[in-house]
């Protein structure tokens, strides 16, 4: 695990220097960097010491110097690709280097090579001979790669943080991903919050012609859902047999490193079933897990991450998140933050990762579940909102959501009227906008009214509409799931995870994201994912030998802390809050719609102060 850096045009070692230090923390144990005079090519690394530890220090050169790599990331099939490409001629310099599989491979395979590949990772390759920068992001982006084309370069870095260091970059900030970031919490790829800097969208590659500048990038995979034409006799005993048999297989490469090794355990399906089949692989009492609890009751699932604990037998560590230590870790966590993203659950994953970092190099987590098998609470809504939509005709939409909006606001984590409210302001939509409004910080009205113009609901959407319209399948629950897992799952998920981790210089692993998993599970029909209500139907099935029944069947919490308390207790106040252009106006009236206990807005509310935290640290103007 590293990060990565470079650029192509004029430059010093001073800024790649300077460019490499800002992503120490993702590679404290070693860095390198390689330089080209002719023409100017600037790679840096680094280096999170996981694998052959003696043998990966990068930039690593092929044995006759055509080829130089910096890799950020793991490849959990590097053995079995390490076996072919010996068996065709190749001879390797390292032991074990996951990163020199990836050089030799790209030199056999060229930019064929990404789809060979099961793991995760954001690199560059440079070829002397061709003149040619190949880059390539992950299939679900679970790495960060920025980049951008400068007046006379090309920038590239882990993060944004990191690139905007090069003086060419220009630190303007996009009105465009402004509003989209209000629009859904997060910057979908392949904007940024830069002006002209984008994100090579998971599943893509870029390939640069170094002393033209030209470049393209091209898609390399996308997750396509393929429902089997034929079910077997028994699916569930069918299915669920191959569910355990694959997910034991990806839990178990991601267990391999030559570091301590431990797994996330919030006592959800997903951490709980990677701390089962972890347990399976390392002696019993030594497998490490770690969990967060919360004073606030209806946040807390500490009871159930017990429970796993002691049926596994695990080395388990907890701590308690307080109200007072929760306040500290807001400015000490998003003052680090490269990019803003106003998922709150970005707190309790940097305070585990922090919790599991005093004792392994690399912790295993449950991302990935919930879109995969449907787990998200929207999958309920959507009968009773297509119901709702044929018996109420659209004109009066406004006048039911304005009695529900008169109801006095509960800050309990997921409470009921938050969840009739949220449902109603999306279904005042078309159908392929329920998803977004109902998950966005500020509704299109309050967006237009932030930043004083009209705003284009079709531009401001339109990742969000491109994966709805884009979906194969023409049932509600599988385009539901293609927005989770091809846009939310990607851009606030695995960023979330990747910086809150990295932040600490500990590696995230996902094995519910292993491609030969995944593979399997996109041709399951959605009927058996959303079934009679029931989320997650064929994974827990398969999970009925491995799990208890109360960690299956109990109903979904999330990852989340008390924001909505804190702002209403004014121990976060945006009450005379100013920031560029935006209109102060409406900020202070929904805080104080919020403190009186009128409405929740927790949401707009936190994504204005993350905003805020994170103009004011990089002294950027908007």
């Amino acid at each position: 695990m590293c990060g990565i850096c470079g650029f192509v045009g004029p430059g010093s070692g001073e800024t790649l220097e300077r460019m490499s230090i800002l992503l120490r923390h993702r590679g404290p144990d070693d860095s390198g960097t390689w330089t080209s005079a002719v023409p100017a090519v600037h790679l840096a690394n680094r280096r999170l010491a996981v694998l052959d530890l003696p043998g990966g220090h990068q930039p690593i050169l092929t044995d006759d110097a055509q080829f130089v790599i910096v890799f950020n990331g793991e490849i959990y099939n590097h053995r079995e690709l390490r076996a072919k490409l010996q068996k065709r001629g190749h001879k390797f310099q390292s032991d074990h280097s996951d990163t020199e599989v990836i050089l030799l491979g790209y030199r056999e395979w060229g930019s064929r090579l990404p789809e060979r590949l099961n793991g995760m990772w954001a690199f560059a390759i440079y070829d002397r001979a061709r003149g040619q920068l190949f880059c390539s992001r992950d299939r679900f982006g679970k790495k960060p790669f920025f980049y951008t084309r400068t007046r006379d370069g090309f920038v590239f870095a882990s993060e944004l943080t990191s690139l905007a260091a090069h003086p060419g970059v220009t630190k303007t900030v996009s009105r465009t991903a402004l509003q989209k970031y209000f629009a859904h919490g997060y910057i979908p790829a392949p904007w940024s919050i830069l002006d002209g800097v984008f994100k090579l969208p998971g599943g893509c590659s870029l390939l640069l012609d170094v002393r033209s500048l030209d470049y393209r990038v091209k898609k390399y995979w996308d997750l396509v859902l393929e429902p089997f034409e034929r079910l077997p006799t028994n699916p569930e005993e069918e299915w669920g047999e191959q569910l355990r048999e694959l997910l034991d297989r990806a839990v178990r490469r991601r267990l391999l490193a030559d570091v301590p090794v431990g797994v996330f355990l919030s006592g959800g399906i997903d951490s709980s079933a990677v701390t089962a089949f972890a347990s399976r692989h390392v002696p019993v009492g030594q497998l490490k897990t770690f969990s967060i609890g919360f004073a606030e009751k209806s946040f807390d699932e500490t009871s159930y991450g017990q429970l796993v604990r002691a049926q596994f037998k695990t080395d388990h560590k907890l701590e308690t998140l307080s109200v007072v230590r929760a306040r500290q870790l807001v400015d000490e966590c998003l003052t680090r933050l490269d990019e803003p993203m106003a998922d709150s659950s970005l707190l309790p994953t940097y305070l585990v990762s922090g919790l599991a970092r005093q004792d392994v190099t690399v912790a295993l987590a449950g991302d990935g579940g919930d879109e995969l098998f449907a787990g998200y609470d929207p999958f309920h809504a959507l009968q009773r909102a297509r119901l709702y939509n044929r018996i109420f005709p659209r004109p009066i939409h406004a006048a039911i959501k304005a009695i529900f909006d008169r109801l006095p606001a509960s800050h309990a984590n997921m409470a009921l009227d938050f969840k009739i409210k949220r449902t109603l302001r999306g279904l005042s939509y078309e159908r392929r906008l329920w998803l977004p409004v109902w998950m966005a910080p500020l509704d299109h009205a309050g967006l237009e009214d932030l930043f004083g113009e009209p705003i284009d609901l079709e531009e401001l959407y339109a990742e969000a509409i491109e994966q709805w319209e884009n979906c194969p399948q023409t049932n509600l629950v599988d385009k539901t799931m293609q927005y989770y897992t091809k846009l939310y799952l990607q851009d606030d998920i695995l960023v979330k995870a990747d910086r809150a981790s990295m932040m600490h210089s500990l590696e995230a692993r996902a094995p519910f994201l292993d491609i030969e998993l995944v593979d399997f599970v996109r041709r399951i029909p959605s009927a058996y994912k959303y079934r009679r209500g029931t989320t997650k139907y064929i994974l827990k099935k398969a999970l009925q030998t491995v799990l208890p029944r109360e960690i299956l069947y109990r109903s979904k919490k999330g990852f989340g802390v008390p924001v909505a308390q804190w702002f209403r207790k004014g121990e976060l106040d945006l009450a005379e809050a100013s920031l560029g252009s935006l209109n102060p106006r409406l900020v202070k009236q929904r805080a104080e719609a919020h403190r009186s206990g009128r409405a929740d807005e927790s949401a707009f509310l936190w994504s204005f102060y993350v905003l805020k935290r994170w103009a004011e640290t990089n002294r950027v103007s908007l």
